[in-house]
């Protein structure tokens, strides 16, 4: 973590306390993770509710994050923070008295703001924070955040819903959301130029979806699309499969494999990107990515799933803030909060489509059947970045396999440079 030390003190603190807020925040989110679909399905929820229940955390990210990434342009981005980690400490309160199928949809709504303030904010606020040559490194690094929280996280969270009771998991969740948002107080944001929103702009529905279709952002939300397909049928089913089958594995080990996988995977690929490209190692992440959902869907023992959670985590830890950074590289400093909004909205819908769409499916194909389809989806995403990533198939071929730099990519971004110049 050498870049750390390279940049000038005050960014450096700033990234730390920033780094503990994010931290915080993931472990919140991910104590709940393996033990709320089985709370669901305690409280009288069918196979069904469960998905639609656990979709509904979406809604939230999808009606919210293109409003929170306006706002984190035009006034603050350290207020969509807060903003962020506020709701993750409040909302887990919330399913200590809810305890309806329609009381929950509102709920995990409610609850789903707190990712859509608290991710937009912070990678703009690490993008700012990070120089532009060592961007794809920092962001690896920042966002390590993630495969630590999700690996404290679930295996707190599972043993102490075992040992005390959901009560104490909610308490507990709702803890760490409140202590992420006293560290994101902490953060100075650093100056950048003033942007005044535009008398003649378009209406917001109509700006997201010119940047949504536009040529540079198009194929990173598709991809993400489907992508959040597949991490939406893990974080909807995988708990109920391990149960369905037998085996003898606390669900959370499976997220604390993957965050592992996923950790190592961040030390490393950030800095790779921004010397090799961003394309090669995207489309590693997604072949990674369809291999853990087919072990998945074969796995029967309680090796095959930790195998399986370490693929996905490889696979999320290298596209993820990989994504982030290719979006970064593609937009500018007065619209990076609005980007990284509306693109990582297709990551979002997939989540909100997988729990209902293959919650009705469930008692028709199976588990084995839906992370079947949802690996046929994941490698349907590799063809379209492999033939469709740049501007036409034989520029996307080259960036994809790391023959070429991005063509969309801003100018002085470390994607912009000749691939013989690494930007070091």
């Amino acid at each position: 973590m050498k870049s750390f030390s390279t940049i000038e003190a005050q960014q450096r603190q700033n990234l730390l306390i920033l780094f503990a807020a994010g931290l915080l925040f993931w472990s919140s989110l991910a104590s709940m993770l393996p033990t709320l679909p089985p709370y669901i399905e305690d409280i009288g929820g069918t196979k069904q509710q469960v998905g639609i229940v656990m979709g509904c955390f979406a809604v939230g990210l999808l009606l919210f994050r293109p409003t929170l990434g306006h706002l984190a342009d035009y006034r603050s981005r350290k207020l969509v923070v807060i903003i962020g980690t506020t709701v993750a400490g409040v909302a887990p309160l919330g399913y200590l008295v809810v305890h309806s199928i329609g009381g929950l949809m509102l709920l995990r709504a409610f609850h789903g703001i707190s990712i859509a303030a608290f991710t937009t904010g912070y990678m703009a606020l690490v993008t700012d924070l990070s120089p532009v040559e060592k961007r794809g490194e920092l962001i690896g690094y920042m966002t390590l955040a993630t495969p630590l929280g999700v690996a404290i996280g679930p295996a707190l969270g599972g043993f102490l819903q075992a040992g005390a009771g959901y009560t104490s998991l909610f308490l507990f969740s709702g803890g760490l959301g409140l202590l992420a948002t006293l560290c994101s107080s902490q953060v100075s944001e650093p100056k950048r130029v003033e942007v005044s929103e535009p008398k003649t702009a378009p209406p917001l529905l109509q700006l997201i979806w010119q940047l949504l279709v536009s040529s540079r952002l198009r194929i990173p939300a598709l991809v993400l699309l489907l992508v959040g397909l597949a991490f939406g049928s893990i974080s909807t089913f995988i708990a109920l499969f391990i149960r369905e089958t037998g085996v003898n594995l606390n669900p959370g080990w499976f997220f604390t494999a993957a965050a592992i996988a996923s950790f190592m995977m961040r030390l490393v690929i950030g800095r790779a990107s921004d010397r090799y490209g961003r394309g090669l190692f995207i489309t590693g992440s997604l072949v990674c990515y369809g291999l853990s959902m087919i072990m998945i869907s074969q796995a029967q023992s309680p090796q095959a799933f930790l195998v399986a959670g370490f693929f996905e985590g490889a696979g999320a830890g290298a596209l993820l803030p990989l994504m982030i950074a290719l979006i970064s590289d593609r937009s500018s400093a007065s619209e990076r909060g609005q980007v990284f909004a509306i693109s990582v909205s297709g990551f979002d819908l997939g989540i909100a489509i997988a729990g209902p769409v293959f919650g009705s499916l469930a008692d028709s194909i199976g588990y084995h059947g839906i992370f079947a389809l949802t690996a046929a989806l994941t490698f349907l995403a590799l063809i379209i970045f492999i033939t469709q990533s740049s501007k036409d198939l034989s520029h996307s071929l080259r960036f994809a396999t790391g023959r070429e730099r991005d063509l969309y990519a801003i100018s002085g971004s470390p994607s912009s440079l000749p691939m013989d110049s690494p930007g070091e």
